[in-house]
C-alpha cells in the first residue's frame, strides 16, 4: 500500500486569480501528488488548496508553493476578514494512507527545517508536531496576527522553531505541523448582524468567551459578515471530527441562533471533507425523521447535504468535495 498524506495549505489570498492560479500550478507540477481542490474566498482574502501524494513528494509541492506564496504575496498590503499572521498562514500536513501520525510529523519538520533554512521564514511548529503544549495550537500562535508579530516574535517563549528570529516584513511568517483531519465549516445566517454571530461563535467555541467555555469541544469558531452573500456567518475549525462531528455543530449553531431570534440559511466547507462525516450525518438526520439505518452510501450522503444546507449557497457537487470520493480510496 503506497504512503499518502494529505496537504491544506492555506493562503493569504483570495481575489488574485493569476496568483492563486500560480501558487496552484507549483503544486501540480510536482510529480507524485495530485492537486484536489483550490477554495478562494473573496471576503476573507484567502485561499486553501488541497493536495495529496506520497509524502516526499507532497513536502516538495508543499515547498515550492510556500516559495511562490512569498514571492507573489506581500503581507503589509494584505487585508482580509480571516486571522492570518503570513504570505502562507498555516500549512498541515495529514495522514491518509499506509503512514503513521509519528511519520507525518518527522515530514513536516523536515518542511519546516526547509523553509526555515532556504526561504528564511520564520515558522513555527504546530499541533502533533510541536513539543510545547504552549505554543501547539494554531490560534494561540497567530495571536496578534501579523501587525503583532514584529513585536511578537521578541517575547521571551515566542522564537520561531525554524528560520530567522526576525518577522519578514513582506511574507510575514508560516506555521506548518502535522495533524489529524480538519473541517473548515461556515454556517451562514438570516441576519446581516455580525454581533449575532459573534455571540453564536462565542456560545458554540470551546475557549468561549471571557473565561466561560463553550458548549462544543474541539471547535474554534469566529463571527463575520461576508459581502459576497449579503449576510453574516459563523465559521469553525472542527479539529476532532469524531470527538463533535458536523451534524452536531450544525444543530448547535442553529440552537444558539434560534436563541437570538436569527435562522440558519445554509452552510458551506472550505476544502473538502471526509466520506465518514456525511453518512453519519445522514445517519443522524434520517433517525430524528424516524428512519431506521439505511446501509446505501448515497442515501445517506445525499441527506447530509440537504440538511446540513451544504447545496444552499452554490452548487455542492459531492464527488469533487469528499477526499475519498476524489482519491478513490
Amino acid at each position: 500500500m503506497k504512503q499518502i498524506i494529505e496537504c491544506v495549505p492555506n493562503f493569504s489570498e483570495g481575489i488574485n486569480a493569476e496568483t492563486i492560479a500560480a501558487i496552484a500550478n507549483a503544486i501540480s507540477s510536482v510529480e507524485g501528488v495530485r492537486l484536489l481542490n483550490v477554495d478562494p474566498g473573496h471576503d476573507a482574502n484567502r485561499t486553501v488548496i488541497t493536495f495529496a501524494g506520497e509524502p516526499q513528494a507532497v513536502v516538495d509541492a508543499a515547498f515550492a508553493a510556500i516559495k511562490t506564496a512569498g514571492q507573489l504575496i506581500d503581507m503589509r498590503t494584505q487585508k482580509g476578514e480571516h486571522p492570518r499572521m503570513g504570505a502562507t498562514d498555516v500549512c498541515p500536513l495529514v495522514p491518509v494512507r499506509g503512514i503513521s501520525m509519528d511519520e507525518v510529523v518527522k515530514y513536516a519538520d523536515l518542511l519546516a527545517r526547509r523553509v526555515g533554512e532556504e526561504l528564511q521564514i520564520p515558522v513555527y511548529l504546530y499541533e502533533n508536531s510541536q513539543p510545547d503544549n504552549r505554543r501547539s495550537n494554531l490560534s494561540v500562535i497567530r495571536s496578534g496576527e501579523y501587525e503583532g508579530f514584529f513585536d511578537k516574535i521578541n517575547q521571551p517563549g515566542w522564537q520561531p522553531d525554524y528560520g530567522p528570529d526576525e518577522m519578514d516584513a513582506k511574507r510575514g511568517a508560516t506555521v506548518i505541523g502535522a495533524r489529524n483531519y480538519l473541517v473548515a465549516y461556515n454556517i451562514t445566517l438570516d441576519t446581516k448582524s455580525v454581533d449575532v454571530a459573534k455571540k453564536i461563535a462565542y456560545a458554540v467555541r470551546e475557549s468561549g468567551y471571557k473565561g466561560a467555555p463553550g458548549s462544543l469541544k474541539f471547535v474554534k469558531a469566529i463571527g463575520w459578515y461576508m459581502d459576497e452573500y449579503n449576510a453574516a456567518q459563523v465559521s469553525m475549525n472542527l479539529t476532532n471530527i469524531e470527538h463533535t462531528p458536523v451534524h452536531i455543530v450544525f444543530e448547535e449553531v442553529r440552537r444558539q441562533a434560534q436563541k437570538l431570534g436569527a435562522n440558519v440559511t445554509g452552510s458551506e466547507l472550505i476544502g473538502l471533507i471526509p466520506l465518514s462525516c456525511l453518512v453519519e450525518a445522514g445517519k443522524y438526520f434520517l433517525e430524528l425523521e424516524g428512519i431506521n439505518y439505511n446501509p446505501d452510501e448515497n442515501f445517506n450522503v445525499e441527506t447530509a447535504v440537504n440538511e446540513l444546507k451544504l447545496g444552499a449557497l452554490g452548487k455542492f457537487e459531492v464527488d469533487q468535495r469528499v477526499i475519498e470520493y476524489i482519491l478513490n480510496i
